[in-house]
């Protein structure tokens, strides 16, 4: 019977399920009788849709219907909405893009659904969906969003002029340029965040399945929260009340953002499931995942960091073009906007910031929240900027740093974003990264990778998340008829160890043994609402959740406690440690399972009784701000223009840490998809046709075992004190800051052959090219 404290690096109790093959998975999920779905996707990134005959596809063997856009609106099928529109700074809203589920005269983008088919077997739905036939009229496409706004273009559409959908301002505008005006130096310096492909281990799945007599559907996929899916299809897409739908997510492998949203296959799941009156499944390719599922990251953005003659942070004024793919996602706008901002003074003491954000639409995939969701690009132009600030200056790039870093005396600071800060120990986070990798000492590992041929680079890039999300979640607590509590999440675990955070944390309040507690998560019948999981909120959020419900199984507890043991409710206490109820200065005492199992008894007898039972919503009133220093050393080969990583150190504050070993298990999987970013991930669209070209794991890179260095991880905890656990978001830290650390090392490499900016992805090629070009200057 184990018992665990918090802050102890225990071991995944999911793992021995998931490892040994008891996972279970959407793909796993079967209803007897259920029929296979096929998306009909379109080969342009833009074309009219003249005709689509589906005549001979219907009358193949195992066809049981296929439907278009046509189909859909006729039905009285809603579109799927953008969630969070902004407004541009004159005060008209973003442009409107509506999309339903297949697509409706125009596709837009190459992967935009045409058709869906649905047959007994899939083998029989891709044949017929080989035999529709869809006449085109192939449109000019526009995929490049460093062009994409400029005269002459391809219209994507008639509500975006130009293809720009919105153009929002946040900051101090005249502030910032009149101290940009003023100061003695002025760094300018273009950046590029690369578009990135999500390529989750497991792709995504959807089985629908409809209960007639009810007017009932049932939906298992693979979300990051199945009460937005529910709640979308519901009021948006189908107009019905939302208790007809139950979203129900088994085990999640990966999600990082993209299975966030609706997506056209819940929706088309749904609608053939009711018309065909038996249950109908859909499960993505790996090459369809690349044309359909959210992208990540695409923005291009120009800063101007404006410093006095000490070296001073004066004003920082950004300009971001951002692009959205063909259609407004659900949460897309607000990425680039109103969560990358909010961290753009990171930990820097800035007396004015004007950022404004171009969103773009291109005929490309939708891009939506990804792992840091707009945080990682604006700390990646801070630490680019603050770099070639110190380069341009002659001073040390630790001390300019260290001269503009709020002090820990300053807290609570409140940000030149109106960010506030509760807590924070930048300048000993970082000293601390500076003394592990041993920077004084880096010379001489220079000197002797030069021996060897190489140039050894180093760099580092302090960075600042700023966690969001849903401002209530929910929990329930029910002890079982076997035993075992069950714990009722709203968050979803996609493999961030959720199971074990939250078994602890109820072991810790009420005394019950680990094992004896179950994780129940991703079924939108269990809760009344959940807030899924993204931000970086699950442990902060859930955590307040689960720590009013246990509070009041603990106060019901007394009650039940106080009628078990015929005593006074008031002389009735519980010990957490013991996990037990007992009447005060007396020796009678009662387990909390087996005062559960009693009550239960006495209720099945009929007999009046206090349940253990609760549930509880909790207020999530603040975010949190996990900082922490990455440095990274990078060594390259000139001749190859192979970039390698012999070393990479991270010092992170997360808050109060409620088991290491998985949030040294969450930073290692983001800087792993950071380094990706920064050296390898390029996805590549042909310009004259529109074509994914880089829509397999032949052509995309993802980052290996033998691309990355150790990882080495040291917490400091900052307790962070807005929250009753003292904790700060850990899952998308590793990503924030890893980007920044590796591109600044890897100029640093450069810089004495005249590199004195490269872009990300700097693959070999580029790196190569980018001596060559310095050569040749």
């Amino acid at each position: 019977m184990a018992k665990f404290g918090l802050s102890q690096s225990i071991r995944r109790v999911e793992d021995p399920r998931l490892l040994k093959g008891a996972g279970s998975y959407t793909g796993d999920m079967a209803v007897p009788g259920q029929a296979q779905g096929h998306v009909l996707r379109s080969p342009h990134a833009h074309a009219r849709i003249t005709g689509i005959d589906t005549a001979a596809a219907k009358a193949m063997p195992g066809v049981l219907g296929i439907w278009t856009g046509a189909d859909l609106a006729a039905a009285g099928l809603g579109h799927m909405p953008c969630l969070a529109p902004v407004k541009s700074v004159d005060g008209t809203p973003c442009s409107d893009t509506p999309r339903r589920a297949l697509a409706e005269g125009v596709v837009r983008h190459v992967g935009d659904p045409v058709a869906f088919v649905v047959a007994e077997t899939i083998e029989q739905a891709r044949d017929a969906a080989e035999a529709i036939e869809v006449e085109y009229d192939i449109l000019p496409a526009a995929t490049d969003l460093a062009t994409a706004t400029q005269p002459g273009q391809p219209q994507i559409w008639a509500s975006a002029p130009s293809n720009t959908c919105f153009d929002w301002h946040v900051g101090d505008a005249a502030k910032a340029d009149a101290l940009i005006k003023g100061a003695a130096h002025v760094t300018r310096l273009r950046v590029v965040n690369n578009r990135v492909v999500v390529a989750s281990m497991e792709a995504r799945a959807a089985l629908a399945d409809y209960d007639a007599a009810r007017g009932h559907w049932t939906l298992s996929t693979n979300t990051q929260g199945s009460w937005l899916v529910r709640n979308i299809l519901a009021k948006n897409i189908f107009n019905v009340p939302t208790d007809s739908f139950r979203v129900v997510t088994p085990d999640v492998g990966g999600g990082f953002g993209m299975k966030l949203f609706l997506y056209p296959e819940h929706v088309l799941t749904c609608f053939a499931a009711r018309e065909l009156k038996r249950a109908v499944k859909w499960t993505s390719e790996r090459t369809e995942a690349f044309q359909s599922d959210t992208h990540g990251r695409d923005n291009i953005t120009i800063g101007e960091l404006a410093l006095d003659a000490n070296g001073r942070f004066l004003a920082l004024r950004t300009k971001n073009w951002a692009g959205m793919g063909a259609y407004l996602n659900t949460f897309a706008p607000f990425i680039p906007t109103g969560a990358g901002t909010k961290v753009l003074a990171s930990v820097y003491d800035f007396q004015a910031i004007h950022a404004q954000v171009i969103g773009v639409v291109t005929n490309t995939v939708p891009v939506d929240a990804y792992r840091g969701a707009g945080r990682p690009e604006s700390n990646y132009l801070v630490e680019r900027l603050i770099d070639t600030a110190a380069r341009e200056m002659g001073i040390d790039r630790i001390e300019i740093r260290r001269r503009n870093m709020v002090p820990s005396s300053a807290m609570p600071y409140v940000s030149a974003m109106g960010q506030r800060y509760d807590s924070g120990e930048f300048a000993t986070l970082m000293d601390t990264a500076l003394q592990k990798i041993d920077w004084a000492g880096f010379p001489a590992r220079r000197a002797e990778a030069a021996k060897r041929g190489r140039k050894r680079g180093i760099g580092l890039a302090y960075y600042l998340e700023a966690t969001g999300g849903s401002p209530t979640e929910n929990a329930a607590v029910k002890f079982a008829d076997d035993g075992f509590v069950d714990v009722y999440v709203g968050t979803q675990s996609t493999g961030q160890g959720h199971e074990t955070a939250y078994a602890m944390m109820t072991s810790h309040e009420l005394g019950i043994p680990i094992e004896k507690i179950r994780i129940r998560q991703g079924d939108s019948d269990s809760l009344p609402d959940g807030g899924g999981t993204g931000g970086a909120r699950s442990l902060y959020s859930e955590g307040q959740a689960i720590l009013v419900t246990t509070a009041s199984v603990v106060e019901k507890g007394k009650i039940a406690a106080s009628e078990h043991l015929e005593a006074s409710v008031a002389d009735i206490e519980f010990t957490p440690g013991k996990g037990e109820f007992a009447v005060a200065g007396t020796d009678r005492s009662v387990g909390i399972l087996d005062l559960a199992a009693a009550q239960r008894r006495r209720a099945a007898a009929g007999i009046e009784a206090t349940l253990l039972d609760a549930q509880e919503t909790a207020e999530i009133k603040s975010h949190t701000f996990p900082n922490g220093c990455h440095v990274a050393e990078v060594e390259v080969d000139p001749e190859t223009g192979i970039v390698t990583i012999p070393r990479y150190i991270v010092v992170d504050d997360v808050g109060h840490a409620l088991n290491p070993l998985i949030v040294r298990g969450q930073v290692h999987g983001g800087v792993t998809q950071g380094i990706g970013q920064a050296l390898l991930e390029r996805t590549a669209f042909d310009g004259a046709s529109g074509q994914l070209l880089s829509a397999s794991f032949m052509d995309y890179a993802l980052p290996r075992a033998d691309d990355l260095p150790p990882i080495d991880v040291d917490l400091i905890e900052v307790p962070c004190e807005t929250n009753p656990l003292g904790v700060k978001g850990a899952g998308e830290a590793g990503a924030v800051g890893s980007p920044p650390a590796v591109i600044n090392a890897l100029v640093d490499a450069l810089a004495d052959a005249g590199v004195a900016t490269i872009d990300m992805p700097a693959t070999p090629e580029t790196v190569w090219k980018a001596l060559a070009a310095a050569r040749a200057a």
